[in-house]
């Protein structure tokens, strides 16, 4: 079926990288005047000459014939090309490196403020306790609806600070991470150590056909290999969207293992601990929701907890989702030599969610996030807007939202009518439309 992913990278940006000389090199002998001292030349491999007092020392060495510091203006040349008016080619390796994109972005961006992210998490704990509250104390169908929609929104909220702390942008300290991200995580029912390492998989591989983690697309071989209820299901609205509890429990086709068994495929050894933590935060959670459905019995854990759970999973899968497909020109997957942490991130879209933006703390700027997910998501805009003039045309700007993103219910619709699989062969490839499937879209 589909997946998700929203962990700590640990990948860091690569140093500054400088161009080399196109030049040749030649021999040259470089001559150093040095005053005549004996502590300098005893036991030292060189020669001076006796013929003078100020002892010349010749070195040879390999130097180029002309220097060029950076190879400023190929660049330039090469990013009036690719941004200019020509046909712009999002598959083609990018003019600029990863260290561009940091040094453009304020240092002030990186610094973690654990008094910030945990006003964000008592924000929102309040505000999911306070609507809960008022539902029960109205109970009215009038009331139900509106709670439902709010309250899963706000759960999307906890899972995405639950986020933050697998990535380590919510603060520097680990066990702080951990505990929040435990209890926010295990409170909607997401095993918080198995989901945070298979997240991590997913941005250290982002945009990789075979090894990336997330809503990666299906070979020509694997989706031509299911049967025709499970094409239609993977692609039929709304299926797609209650994708999440069944990812973490069996992937997504042509991967196995689970995010609550410590022996998959998705993690090593040194990580069953962890995940065994998780399984059992997970399990634990689900107990106190088996008494409360007994305290107050099942329609009322339905209304106030069931409902928003399966709204908090629509909003996750539309999300992520969408963070990988659906724009209106095809982006490119990569494998083989062809792929680079770099040219898999860029393939990453930013969304704008209207009102939601700040309920959500910013998710839907995502391409910085995902080139550096060790920033605070309260400082990803001001990053995102200082990255804007190194990354060019890579960086894809997002349609302006209503206060609600209802226009993003389109784009997920046309997606799923013409996203369907990839070529088994090929390094830089696109996706493809099965016109057999019902209601698809004609191939391109």
């Amino acid at each position: 079926m589909a997946s998700w992913v929203l962990s700590e990278c640990g990948l860091r940006p690569l140093p500054r990288i400088y161009a080399q000389p196109r030049a040749g090199t030649v021999s040259i002998d470089n001559k150093i005047r040095l005053p005549l001292q004996a502590d300098l030349t005893r036991g030292s491999s060189f020669r001076a000459s006796s013929a003078s007092r100020e002892r010349n020392w010749a070195l040879k060495v390999s130097a180029p014939l002309a220097v060029q510091p950076v190879n400023e203006e190929s660049d330039e040349l090469v990013r009036e090309r690719i941004n200019g008016g020509g046909e712009f080619d999002p598959g083609a390796p990018p003019p600029f490196k990863l260290a561009d994109i940091r040094a453009a972005i304020p240092k002030h961006c990186w610094v973690k403020n654990p008094w910030t992210s945990m006003s964000y998490v008592a924000r929102d704990v309040l505000v999911v306790f306070g609507l809960a509250a008022a539902a029960a104390y109205l109970n009215s169908w009038a009331v139900w609806p509106l709670y439902w929609v709010a309250q899963g929104t706000m759960f999307w909220a906890l899972f995405v600070l639950g986020h933050d702390c697998g990535h380590g942008s919510f603060s520097n300290n680990h066990k702080l991470n951990s505990v929040v991200g435990h209890l926010l995580h295990s409170s909607i029912l997401v095993p918080y150590h198995g989901w945070r390492i298979s997240h991590r998989t997913h941005h250290q591989n982002h945009g990789h056909v075979e090894n990336d983690e997330s809503w990666h697309p299906l070979s020509e071989k694997i989706y031509k290999s299911l049967d025709t209820a499970t094409q239609t299901l993977r692609f039929t609205l709304p299926f797609p969207m209650l994708a999440y509890p069944f990812y973490l429990w069996s992937r997504s086709p042509g991967k196995a293992g689970s995010h609550f068994d410590p022996n998959s495929d998705l993690f090593v050894p040194n990580e069953r601990k962890d995940v065994i933590t998780s399984t059992v935060c997970w399990t634990a959670m689900a107990a106190i929701l088996v008494g409360l459905s007994f305290v107050m019995g099942p329609v009322k854990l339905l209304q106030l907890y069931g409902i928003p759970y399966w709204i908090n999973v629509m909003w996750l899968d539309l999300v992520t989702y969408l963070h990988h497909h659906g724009h209106e020109d095809k982006l490119p997957w990569y494998r083989g030599k062809e792929w680079s942490y770099l040219r898999g991130g860029l393939t990453t879209l930013d969304r704008d969610y209207g009102w939601i933006n700040n309920i959500h703390h910013d998710i839907g700027t995502h391409v910085i996030h995902h080139l550096f997910p060790q920033i605070p998501h309260y400082h990803l805009i001001e990053a995102t807007e200082a990255a804007k003039p190194v990354l060019g045309k890579y960086y894809r700007e997002p349609k302006k939202s209503w206060p609600l993103p209802v226009h993003l219910l389109g784009m997920l619709v046309k997606s799923m009518k013409k996203d369907h699989y990839v070529s088994d062969t090929g390094d830089v490839v696109y996706y493809q439309t099965d016109p057999k499937l019902s209601g698809s879209l004609e191939s391109e």
